[in-house]
């Protein structure tokens, strides 16, 4: 191979997994989903206009972007008199729902609200190490990682029970923060690039 031809071929594949990177770097930008929400804790029942436990109507954000998810993260803000009474879950469009946050009837404490919580399985305190409006990151009480290497398309619900009489509040914020997996069509991109230059040229 002639040097000037091997010069070529160094540059060209420098330029490759320079633009792989950069794909990467593209591929890996955090993805960030929110909506505000009015939804009272729980729903009102025209049948009972003094209920005040039982479900709330879903949040619901809808991706409308295809890509597999390598990490999620979850915000909430709501209000509510005593959070104790409440079991927080989300449910992805494949219809898996982990909890984020709930407690057992014998951990009874009076507390309001949450406020700019973040539910982070790399958080280093877990939400029952917290304390209302717990305002930081938090791991929750199932791993969201099991959402991990999924497709991020379609409706994603955060859902609420009311578990006790008395108390009420209002749903108000959700924010779905996603990191993506590397397109796999990059990664195809880049190994038939690769293939291209160190293919063997015929000379005539």
């Amino acid at each position: 191979m002639e040097a000037h031809s091997l010069m070529q071929r160094i540059a060209a594949i420098l330029v490759v997994v320079a633009a792989g990177g950069a794909c990467s770097v593209s591929a890996n930008t955090v993805r960030i989903y929110t909506a505000d929400f009015n939804l009272p804790i729980p729903r009102p029942d025209p049948n009972d206009p003094y209920i005040t436990k039982g479900w709330m109507d879903d949040a619901v954000i809808e991706v409308l972007d295809h890509f597999i998810i390598a990490d999620l993260d979850v915000g909430i803000t709501l209000t509510h008199t005593n959070v104790f009474d409440l079991q927080i879950s989300l449910q992805n469009p494949a219809g898996t729902i982990l909890t984020l946050n709930m407690y057992n009837f014998d951990e009874y404490f009076e507390a309001e609200n949450y406020t700019n919580t973040i539910f982070d399985d790399e958080a280093p305190l877990s939400i029952k190490e917290g304390e209302a409006p717990f305002t930081g990151r938090f791991r929750p009480l199932d791993v969201l990682s099991d959402f991990d290497g999924t497709d991020a398309y379609g409706l994603w619900h955060l859902r609420i029970c009311d578990m006790w009489e008395w108390n009420i509040g209002t749903f108000n914020h959700l924010e779905l923060i996603f990191t993506p997996e590397p397109s796999t069509a990059t990664l195809l991109i880049l190994g038939a690039s690769l293939l291209t230059l160190f293919r063997p040229h015929r000379h005539r």
